[in-house]
């Protein structure tokens, strides 16, 4: 299987996964007055968060693969007096760089996944214990 299809699978199913409206109004009625304009998934925060950690931890194994050969032909060919010794070594630093920010990309999607889910359940135990405080008020005053 190449990466492209299996990343076309990885999002096909994260899109099914994902309960996520942003600006949007719902098909059966429209904005405000009860409707959910947005909708999150501790569990589908999680999902996606576990799939970028996959996928970092993957790529920081089998991307880094053909480092070593490439680095050894690129001083190969600069010591035999290639030409392209030179130019095989740019290929390898820029294969460095790109790596790299992918890993850091996937890193931060994983990381604010898992932060999210886990201050999405700080603030819904906040917003359970106000409107508990709120309803004993509103008992009290009837």
């Amino acid at each position: 299987m190449t990466f492209e299809q299996e990343w076309a699978e990885l999002r096909a199913a994260a899109a099914e996964r994902t309960a996520m409206q942003i600006n949007s109004v719902p098909t059966e009625g429209g904005g405000g007055g009860g409707g959910k304009d947005l909708v999150v998934n501790r569990d589908d925060l999680g999902a996606i968060g576990n799939d970028a950690y996959d996928l970092l931890g993957r790529l920081a194994k089998e991307g880094d693969i053909a480092r070593p050969a490439t680095f050894d032909a690129a001083i190969a060919l600069t010591n035999g007096n290639f030409v392209s010794g030179s130019a095989v070594l740019k290929v390898h630093d820029y294969w460095q760089t790109h790596l790299r920010t992918l890993l850091d990309a996937c890193a931060q999607i994983s990381n604010h996944l898992d932060y999210s889910k886990a201050q999405h359940a700080k603030d819904e135990v906040k917003i359970v214990g106000d409107l508990t405080r709120i309803s004993a008020l509103t008992e009290y005053m009837k």
